[in-house]
């Protein structure tokens, strides 16, 4: 993607020239996550917002893992941003299916890709159906530290559940860590149409960038990877639809 313009098939517009501090770009990288710079973030632009404290972010990891750090090499289960930038380092990733679980815009989203004003969304593995994304082996002599940039990303509140997931890949199964939509969460939405979804999506921005972009990249990388998902093909193309109307 040049800039935040044309992508493959879909153009993901400009961010608004707008005074909302929560418009400000924060890229989502390594050092933002290490150093704390979003969680920080999160926690000055929405006083509402209560993150999970540092000690329940590791209680919870550590829990995964039979109460203490992993020493042996783990394999992680990517669906959405984690297969177009996954913040880790890896040493093999392979295409692979799991089943029992779908991936749905099913968590607004006040922070990253949206606005309290404006929320968006953000994909979940929520009950039914399989999906199809990536496995990557990160190296036991790493695991620790990786997998703290993991729980520092997607468990900054309890949105997420982490979870041992059997994934299928050519080369055999697996068991990876995944991390499944908490279906009590207050922001748990699965029961919106794609109407509603579609339109939500089209125009809600937030630091991380547009919420449409998030979609586009998450299809466009599905494309590539040749394990396309036929119900996110046809969500971005009815957002390209609103914008293009929006537009017109």
């Amino acid at each position: 993607m040049a800039g935040r313009g044309r992508m493959a098939r879909y153009i993901v517009p400009a961010m608004k020239e707008t005074a909302h501090p929560l418009h400000r770009q924060i890229p989502l990288t390594r050092e933002n996550l290490r150093s704390g710079v979003i969680r920080d973030w999160i926690k000055q632009q929405d006083p509402t917002f209560v993150p999970m404290a540092e000690d329940e972010v590791i209680a919870s990891r550590h829990a995964l893992f039979g109460g203490k750090a992993p020493t042996e090499d783990v394999w992680l289960f990517g669906y959405g941003s984690l297969i177009w930038n996954p913040t880790i380092e890896f040493e093999e990733k392979r295409c692979g299916t799991v089943f029992g679980v779908h991936r749905r815009f099913c968590l607004e989203t006040r922070l990253g890709r949206g606005t309290p004003d404006c929320p968006g969304l953000t994909l979940g593995l929520d009950r039914g159906g399989s999906c199809r994304g990536l496995v990557f082996r990160i190296p036991g002599r790493a695991a620790e530290e990786e997998l703290d940039l993991v729980w520092r990303r997607e468990m900054i509140s309890n949105a997420y559940r982490p979870a041992w997931l059997k994934v299928r890949t050519a080369e055999g199964p697996v068991m990876a860590v995944g991390f499944v939509i908490n279906r009590n969460h207050q922001r748990y939405c699965g029961d919106r149409c794609d109407d509603e979804i579609a339109n939500t999506i089209a125009k809600a921005q937030g630091f991380l960038g547009p919420c449409c972009e998030y979609l586009f990249n998450t299809v466009e990388h599905l494309a590539e990877l040749k394990i396309p998902d036929a119900g996110l093909t046809r969500l971005a193309a009815k957002v390209a639809r609103v914008q293009a109307a929006s537009a017109s």
